[in-house]
């Protein structure tokens, strides 16, 4: 997932590095050290480093200069500094460089380096401008071009602006982080934590602490004090994921922060102010459960105020090209294959599929041939059996005589000649349904005005609409 960033650590404490360096890798990202005596930009420069984490200490003794110098290396980099940047540095000052204390927190330093790849996406675009700005920070995160996609790019740009809470829903798999995460890229809350808080994965007892955090001695195991999600996206995005999950305790304590914008930890005495925009999703009807007593209606009311469906992709199929070969360029560079692309036959059988486990499952399935396959092109055979049962293509068997067709010795045209190809089977297709556009649509498998649209392209008169 994360292959694309490519961290720099460097510290001379050899445990702190390898521990970072450990949990890092796990997470997903490319690693490398600074080795003892090598020189700090000649690395950044030469392995494409994206994101520096250092002790503050350590860098400041081995490039003296390296805050006025490092955005002329790179002016995304990222620098993740902890400890005690004294010495009158210029540290606070820069805001491509993010300060964590010590000891370590691992779960706050991998906020920090999510934060500082939505810095880089947000920076990135500062040679755009308005809406085309807006496009390219949604179609970094969410990938689609249909209709439905276009409606819901519009619907999130709007929503950016303001600091209402949203409620995103649809099914599993659709993208709903996805689109959380374009809500806080796009907003005035960029620069600061975007925290995901899955309600369902974390156990009853311990989400309360999750989120508000708690005081040192509050119940067993709580040896000190510890901040909750609250508290770690203060001037950012709190999503709080499978919301239809939290239970009725919880769900009460929830309704008070959005009411009063403060929180109690928990053994706490005094309440704490936060500055939190909540972004919520759930894949469950909530006003079913509100129906049926299950969540209260209140906090539905607090959460809803602004909803947004993610339409599954049985909706969407014209994207689910568009999202194959996205998916292949990834994990063709992941996993250092080359697998070059889908048969004509077995991109249609996906685009017949329904996809119950939506855009997640076709990005598993892709994985998994690129993994298996590995080279050459993906034919029906190669796909599981489940996705061999949709509907087959409308296009006519390509028989012995069709196949037997040779390249001229001159060459041909080839854009020609498919649009040709294309321009007989819409005909036929009109004249074995009498001119009924509805009817020749679905001979060709396509939707009725993406037909007339195809005709007035190609200016193909056939009687009258």
């Amino acid at each position: 997932m994360h292959a694309n960033s490519s961290i720099l650590i460097a510290d001379s404490d050899v445990k702190t590095r390898d521990l970072v360096s450990a949990f890092l890798t796990y997470q997903g990202y490319n690693i490398a050290c600074l080795e003892h005596n090598a020189p700090f930009f000649d690395t950044v420069k030469k392995q494409n480093i994206d994101i520096v984490i250092t002790d503050i200490a350590h860098l400041s003794s081995i490039v003296p200069d390296f805050l006025d110098r490092v955005a002329t290396v790179n002016p995304l980099l990222v620098v993740i500094a902890y400890g005690n940047s004294g010495n009158g540095t210029k540290i606070d000052s820069c805001e491509n460089v993010f300060t964590l204390p010590k000891p370590l927190n691992l779960d706050e330093l991998e906020s920090l380096v999510m934060r500082a790849r939505e810095y880089q996406t947000m920076k990135s675009l500062d040679t755009v401008s308005g809406d085309a700005d807006q496009h390219q920070a949604l179609s970094l995160s969410m990938i689609g071009k249909s209709a439905p996609m276009r409606e819901l790019f519009g619907l999130i740009t709007k929503v950016a602006a303001s600091n209402a809470t949203v409620l995103i829903q649809g099914e599993s798999g659709t993208g709903k982080e996805l689109a959380a995460r374009a809500i806080h890229q796009l907003s005035t809350r960029n620069r600061n934590n975007f925290i995901p808080v899955n309600c369902a994965a974390i156990p009853d007892d311990l989400l309360e602490s999750e989120l508000f955090g708690h005081v040192k001695g509050s119940f067993t195991g709580a040896y000190a004090n510890r901040a909750g999600r609250f508290e770690m996206a203060d001037k950012g995005t709190l999503f709080l994921d499978e919301i239809g999950d939290m239970k009725a305790n919880l769900q009460v304590k929830l309704l008070r922060v959005l009411q009063n914008r403060e929180f109690e930890p928990v053994g706490a005495s005094k309440s704490q102010k936060v500055d939190v925009r909540i972004v919520a999703a759930t894949n469950k009807n909530l006003e079913e459960q509100v129906a049926k007593r299950d969540f209260r209606e209140d906090l539905y009311y607090r959460l809803s105020v602004i909803p947004i469906t993610i339409p599954p992709l049985r909706e969407r199929r014209e994207d689910i090209p568009l999202l194959v070969h996205t998916f292949l360029a990834r994990f063709n560079s992941d996993k250092r294959n080359a697998l070059k692309g889908f048969s004509r036959e077995a991109m249609e059988l996906l685009c017949s599929y329904d996809w119950p486990g939506n855009v997640r499952e076709l990005e598993n399935l892709v994985e998994r041939l690129v993994i298996l396959k590995g080279s050459g092109f993906i034919a029906p055979e190669d796909l599981p059996e489940k996705y061999l049962t949709g509907k087959h293509s409308s296009l006519p068997p390509v028989t012995a005589q069709q196949s037997d067709i040779q390249l001229p010795e001159g060459g041909i045209c080839i854009n020609s000649a498919v649009d040709e190809f294309e321009n007989r089977l819409i005909m036929q297709a009109l004249n074995r349904t009498g001119g009924n556009k509805k009817e020749a649509a679905l001979l060709l498998n396509l939707k009725r005005t993406t037909l007339i649209e195809k005709l007035k392209k190609k200016h193909l008169a056939f009687g009258e609409e």
